[in-house]
Parts: structure tokens; C-alpha cells; sequence
């Protein structure tokens, strides 16, 4: 009883440095190229792109949501936010690593705005369940958003304080989200990259909470 409490606690506490297991100096393999758009998966990215990184529980349905929006040129799983270096998906799972799972989406602003992929990202999970969402219970689910530069985090900033207003209108708890600038971002597996394309029928547990994230106009980025 006492080990599957400290097994709880464990992974719904982000572990101290000296508590990460150790990873490996050299990447884990994974894709070369997107399993549906076949575009390379770690780029060279096109000129004029940008980059935006989500975490909103499991990853596999997360990615499938974001491939899926015109204007965003590749998607990718991977983790982030945590200590371990370049750690496997067995890894991350046991909550040691302390990285959250995490999409990659590169897009081009002048068809999807970053604005747009904010409102997608809130409206998608539920943003106030701390380290879980649903089902999935552990630190590798927590919501977070990852920010490339001084605009990307002010926009972030913004549109939670507008959802968290939102949400307690209707009755909902505060907003949990991690906003931070990105981290060294690891390339999961290849079966997980685009595994809902790979397996139709696949696990997700994607669910918002029906309140409407509308997104301030200062938010421009």
C-alpha cells in the first residue's frame, strides 16, 4: 500500500534534479518525415515558418488536432519541460524524467495565426486539472504552453487570463497551465509520431470543457 502511494505522489510531483533518472547524451530515433504530410519531420523548415509547442495531455490526439488546421506545415510528439536528457516514452512514463508530453507545430502566420492555435489549445482540454487530464493522471500530462519569444508569452499570458475569466463564469476552477519560454525540445519514438494516423482507432482522450475561449484582440502574435 505504502509503495503504490509513493508511486502516486511520484508522478503527480515533478522530481528534483537529483531525483530525474540520468537519460543519454545522443537523441532517441525516431521519423525522418511525417507520416501524413511527408514533410521532414526536423526540418529544414521553410522560410517565413514559425514554431509553437503545446502540451494538452496525451500527445497522440493533440497532434492530430493541430496536422489537421490549414496552415500548419509539420507536427511532431516529443518532451519537454523536464530534466532528463533525451529520455524514452518508457521513461517519461514513470514521471521521473519530469517532462510533460508535448506537440511540436510549425506553421506559416500568414494563414493560421498564433492567436488561432491558443484558442484551439484551450478549448480542447481542460486547462484547470494540475498534473492529469482526465483519465491520464501524472505530470506528463499537465497542461502547458512552451513560448518562442517576448511575443508568443505575452500573447499566452493574455488569452489565459481572458479563459480563466471565462471559466470561472462558468463555474470552473483556476487555469493550471505551465507558460514558460520553451526548453530543449526531445523527439519521441516513431510509432508515436502521427500514431492516430498509424492506428485510426487509437486511444484519445481529448476533451474540452464546452466554455468558448475568446481571445483578447491585443493578441497578435
Amino acid at each position: 500500500m505504502f509503495f503504490l502511494s509513493d508511486l502516486l505522489n511520484k508522478k503527480l510531483n515533478l522530481p528534483k534534479p537529483a531525483e530525474a533518472l540520468p537519460g543519454r547524451a545522443k537523441p532517441i530515433a525516431t521519423a525522418s518525415e511525417h507520416f501524413v504530410s511527408k514533410r521532414p519531420l526536423k526540418g529544414p523548415y521553410p522560410e517565413g515558418l514559425e514554431t509553437a509547442m503545446f502540451g494538452l495531455g496525451c500527445f497522440w490526439g493533440a497532434e492530430r488536432m493541430f496536422w489537421q488546421v490549414e496552415g500548419v506545415w509539420v507536427t511532431a510528439v516529443g518532451y519537454a519541460g523536464g530534466v532528463t536528457p533525451n529520455p524514452t516514452y518508457q521513461e517519461t512514463c514513470t514521471g521521473l524524467t519530469g517532462h510533460a508530453e508535448v506537440v511540436l507545430v510549425v506553421y506559416d502566420p500568414k494563414i493560421v495565426s498564433y492567436a488561432q492555435l491558443l484558442k484551439l489549445f484551450w478549448e480542447s482540454h481542460d486547462p484547470t486539472q494540475g498534473m492529469r487530464q482526465g483519465n491520464d493522471v501524472g505530470t506528463t500530462y499537465r497542461s502547458t504552453i512552451y513560448t518562442f519569444g517576448d511575443a508568443q508569452y505575452q500573447a499566452a499570458i493574455a488569452s489565459r487570463d481572458a479563459y480563466e475569466a471565462s471559466l470561472r463564469g462558468a463555474g470552473r476552477g483556476k487555469i493550471t497551465t505551465e507558460i514558460a519560454p520553451a526548453p530543449e525540445f526531445y523527439f519521441a519514438e516513431e510509432d508515436h509520431q502521427q500514431y492516430l494516423a498509424k492506428n485510426p482507432y487509437g486511444y484519445c482522450n481529448l476533451q474540452g470543457t464546452g466554455v468558448a475561449c475568446a481571445i483578447p484582440a491585443a493578441v497578435s502574435a
